[in-house]
């Protein structure tokens, strides 16, 4: 067990690794963020500010020196400069990193799993991805196998003469086919170093050009009746990973069962609503996790939760949102909105 007052390492310093480092405060923990960016918001609520980029392997040693735990706040932390931790914990650990940080392996991962995914093709050359309309076929999404993110390199291709127009770049790249599905939901799961595992209830998502708008529970009981079998699904992976801390993977809800879209080694945004809306929001749990405490109870605190993101200037209402006392108000401190960037997020409890 990591002692409170003892500091936990947090990779990235964005809005998942300010809300981690508030809930370990209030754990008695204090946080040092690594994170190449001298205008961190997560380092705002740190104790300690490592200003490095990834590869100044020096700087990472270092940071781990100080550190007796280390997590991470997003996917895209590149791992060959991790070895520079030393002995120092890295929880969750690599091979999870490994997993999420492409697409084709996770695909293959979860189908290994007996999870069920979109027909998917492997796209290194514009012969390929000739190949991959031929087997998987239009509609679909060509997408980067790694790094993008809400809607980032991604290109529809919606009929086949649509790929004329797509240069393959010098990157992987993977070729999804199109999934028919009513609602999208995700899993969110925490599980500890001894193997207890909790879960929080799924929550229907919403989303526009490919950005999380809302998340409401409980979901539609169509939905519901598909959460069983992806639990089943994010527990094996889980264990397959011999994973600590919190672990979310995306569905599509199809007339067909769950269709598994993504998977997040980390805390989420459609998980945002736990922090008024469970007994125990994800980001404690996570915490509790990586420092080997007892994991806290995640039953619902309201009949009904909603979060919603404030996207680009829609953060400016912030008054108008506060007038309201069933909502709860959430700014990342960022200073420049634009078009796209999420500036903080609102969970009503309550209908």
């Amino acid at each position: 067990m990591i002692a409170p007052g003892e500091t936990v390492g947090i990779l990235g310093g964005g809005q998942l690794g300010r809300m981690l480092a508030m809930a370990a405060a209030r754990l008695g923990y204090r946080c040092h963020v690594f994170a190449p960016e001298s205008d961190s918001i997560a380092a705002e609520v740190c104790a300690q500010h490592t200003c490095a980029d990834w590869t100044d392997l020096a700087a990472m040693a270092t940071f781990a020196a100080d550190c007796a735990v280390i997590t991470y706040e997003f996917e895209n932390v590149p791992v060959a400069p991790l070895k520079a931790l030393g002995d120092v914990p890295l929880l969750p650990g690599l091979r999870a990193l490994e997993v999420a940080q492409d697409r084709l392996n996770e695909k293959r991962f979860v189908a290994q799993l007996g999870g069920t995914t979109a027909p998917f093709h492997l796209v290194d050359t514009a012969e390929d991805l000739d190949l991959a309309l031929i087997e998987v076929g239009s509609p679909g999404i060509l997408k980067t196998r790694r790094d993008g993110y809400d809607g980032k390199g991604q290109w529809r291709i919606m009929v086949d003469h649509d790929a004329d127009a797509v240069r393959i770049a010098d990157i992987p790249l993977i070729y999804e086919g199109f999934v028919h599905f009513f609602a999208e939901f995700s899993v969110i799961m925490c599980r500890g170093g001894d193997g207890a595992v909790v879960f929080w209830d799924s929550a229907e998502n919403t989303h526009n050009v490919g950005i999380l708008d809302r998340s409401v529970v409980p979901a539609s009981q169509a939905v519901q009746a598909q959460v069983s079998a992806a639990r089943d699904l994010a527990a094996k992976a889980a264990n397959a990973l011999d994973y600590v801390g919190v672990l979310t993977l995306e569905f599509f809800a199809t007339d067909a069962g769950p269709v598994f879209n993504e998977m997040a080694p980390r805390v989420h945004n459609s998980g945002h609503w736990t922090v008024e809306g469970a007994l125990t929001s994800q980001f404690e749990n996570h915490i509790r996790a990586i420092c080997g405490l007892p994991l806290g109870a995640t039953a619902l605190t309201s009949a009904h939760v909603e979060m919603r993101n404030l996207i680009g200037d829609a953060a400016e209402d912030w008054d108008t949102l506060l007038a309201d006392p069933a909502n709860h108000l959430h700014l990342y401190g960022k200073v420049a909105a634009r078009p796209g960037r999420k500036m903080g997020h609102v969970t009503r409890l309550g209908w």
